[in-house]
């Protein structure tokens, strides 16, 4: 399993477009390919350092939810979060969507980096859900779907002459 990804595209939508779509957490499941749901935490209703949320997962026949905190938020260019350790998913992995304006359109790079992982547990995942053995097709992909969610917002949508 790669302890550290790095996925960029660029897409025909603007900067705003993309952003309304990527700090609402709770549409990642219109994007991802492994993300079901998301919700927010302990009374939160959008995105702030500090402010948790609770993605639940699928891969395959696999199905798993894991809390997650936002540890950066630079708008409307820049969303961190991290996966919180628990005892059966002791690992924690930051993860991050940049946006940069290029032309008329919007460079995506979504990147994340492992913080603590055990070995044994990059092994026991790396076996079980060997989908995340090589994971930058499917996140070019959803960044992919990203921008096309976001080009058909009318309020954002970049406009072709």
């Amino acid at each position: 399993m790669a302890r550290t990804c790095r996925t960029e595209v660029i897409v025909d939508a603007s900067v705003e477009a993309v952003w309304r779509v990527v700090e609402d957490v709770t549409r990642t499941s219109e994007w991802s390919h492994e993300c079901l749901r998301v919700v927010w935490l302990r009374g939160a209703t959008a995105a702030a350092p500090g402010v948790r949320f609770r993605g639940y997962n699928r891969a395959g026949r696999l199905r798993w939810s894991r809390s997650c905190e936002i540890i950066a938020l630079e708008a409307p260019h820049l969303i961190t979060w991290r996966t919180l350790p628990t005892p059966l998913f002791p690992d924690s992995t930051d993860w991050t969507i940049a946006l940069e304006p290029v032309g008329t359109g919007t460079r995506l790079v979504q990147t994340y980096r492992m913080r603590s992982t055990p070995r044994w547990f990059r092994w026991v995942v790396g076996r079980l859900v060997r989908t995340h053995v090589d994971r930058s097709g499917a996140l070019a992909e959803d960044l992919r779907r990203l921008g096309a969610i976001a080009a058909r917002d009318p309020q954002g949508a970049v406009t072709r002459h």
